[in-house]
C-alpha cells in the first residue's frame, strides 16, 4: 500500500484592503449655526424656513435664517428654542436681539448669521426674500 504524504496546507494570506475614508465636506461655523437655528425653528413648528447666503451682497453677515410663526406666542417660542439650541450645541450666544417685546419680527444677531423670526402678517408685509431674490438659497436640512 502506498503511503499518503501529508498535504501541505497553503496559508491563505489576506491582503489588507485600505478603506478610503470618505471625507465629508467641511462646513463653515456660520453654516453650522444656520442649520442648528433652522432645525430649532422647525422643531417649534416654524414654517417657510429659508437660509439665504447674503455674504456676497451684505458685508455685515454671511447667512440669514428666515422663519415664519403663526402668531406672536409662537414667535417667542421659536426665538427661545433657537437661542437655547445654538447655545447648547455650539456654545454661542447672540450679540444682540431685537423685537423681543413686540414679537412680530424678532431678529437674533450672531454676527455671521442673523435669524429673522416673523409673525405671518409681518413676513407677508416685508417680503424679505423679495429683497434678496438674487442670493443663493442654502439647503439647511442636510444630515449632521
Amino acid at each position: 500500500m502506498a503511503e499518503k504524504k501529508p498535504v501541505a496546507k497553503k496559508a491563505i494570506v489576506k491582503k489588507a484592503v485600505a478603506k478610503k475614508a470618505v471625507a465629508k465636506p467641511k462646513i463653515s461655523a456660520a453654516m453650522q449655526l444656520a442649520q442648528v437655528a433652522a432645525r430649532a425653528a422647525d422643531e417649534k413648528q416654524g414654517s417657510e424656513i429659508t437660509v439665504l447666503n447674503v455674504g456676497d451682497v451684505l458685508a455685515i453677515t454671511e447667512l440669514f435664517v428666515v422663519a415664519t410663526a403663526s402668531n406672536s406666542r409662537q414667535v417667542g417660542a421659536i426665538q427661545s428654542e433657537v437661542s437655547h439650541k445654538v447655545r447648547e450645541k455650539l456654545g454661542r450666544s447672540p450679540l444682540r436681539s431685537e423685537g423681543t417685546v413686540e414679537q412680530q419680527w424678532v431678529l437674533i444677531d450672531y454676527g455671521d448669521v442673523v435669524v429673522h423670526i416673523f409673525a405671518q402678517e409681518a413676513r407677508d408685509f416685508y417680503e424679505i426674500e423679495r429683497l434678496y431674490f438674487d442670493v443663493p438659497v442654502v439647503n439647511w436640512s442636510l444630515g449632521d
